[in-house]
């Protein structure tokens, strides 16, 4: 059974847990605008926790393909004020989604449990965070950077890229149990390469580490079906299931309560 070491102390993962994205930007592809106020994000964070989320994924900027970078404070200015109040209000354990150092030392000493990175700690300062904190990371892979990453040619074999990427995090003995894997759904890959990914999730379990699958309304599932991002859900409850069946632990969703319920059937047929 995987364990990960937070904060406020050991947390056990001993069923899939479910992930509920706030994004506080203007332009993400899902829900981009809908809760760049305070009150709203607050709002939306209250009645994701009533749909059963295990944890909240707070995120002021956008990193949807083509997307350009904000600045620190512009990213701060977004992020705080919820943040603030989520850590104060809640007790589940709240994420930010940053790839930027100082972004995330702000949110650690403001009491984020878990930093998303979806740089995979690229930055030595990061990494340095990382090692020297108590909080946990999300380590994700992505090829290139989210200016032109859906540019990229394809990888010579994405699975040994991923591989190769966890590899050289799991050595790093400082980080041990507050690791959390992501191959990136998205993030450079092309459709095939996607479902590659997740049909050997499995190779990937072998370094005792949660395995968090984020592929929510994403466009490979669009493009594959030929479907707008309002009817991607039936796909996107299809592939997290097909993830919990080969190993995912933490399922990055946003519709929480459609999701919650499609794996927690799946999991109880699976432990029968």
């Amino acid at each position: 059974m995987k364990k990960l070491l937070l904060p406020k102390g050991e947390y056990i993962l001993d069923r899939p847990l479910v992930m509920g994205i706030l994004n506080i930007t203007p332009d993400s592809f899902s829900d981009g605008g809908l809760y760049l106020s305070p009150e709203r994000a607050v709002e939306k964070a209250f009645k994701i926790v009533q749909e059963g989320a295990d944890i909240i994924d707070v995120g002021g900027e956008s990193t949807r393909p083509g997307s350009k970078a904000i600045s620190v404070n512009e990213e701060l200015d977004r992020i705080l004020p919820v943040l603030k109040r989520l850590v104060k209000d809640l007790d589940i354990p709240i994420s930010v989604d940053t790839r930027k150092y100082e972004v995330a030392r702000i949110a650690i000493e403001e009491g984020a449990d878990i930093i998303n990175d979806i740089s995979g700690l690229k930055d030595e300062r990061m990494l340095n965070l990382a090692i020297n904190s108590s909080a946990a990371f999300v380590v994700m892979h992505m090829r290139g950077e989210p200016e032109y990453m859906h540019k990229l040619p394809p990888s010579d074999d994405i699975v040994k890229e991923l591989e190769s990427f966890f590899e050289k995090l799991i050595s790093i003995k400082e980080l041990k149990n507050r690791l959390i894997l992501d191959p990136g759904i998205g993030f450079g890959k092309n459709v095939e390469e996607n479902f590659e990914i997740l049909k050997n999730l499995d190779k990937f379990k072998k370094y005792d580490c949660p395995i968090l699958i984020g592929v929510s309304k994403k466009s490979f599932i669009g493009n594959f079906l030929n479907r707008d991002i309002p009817e991607r859900l039936p796909g996107t409850i299809s592939a997290n299931l097909f993830s919990l069946l080969k190993g995912a632990n933490i399922f990055r969703v946003h519709d929480v309560k459609e999701n919650l319920d499609a794996l927690k059937v799946f999991y109880k047929l699976m432990d029968m």
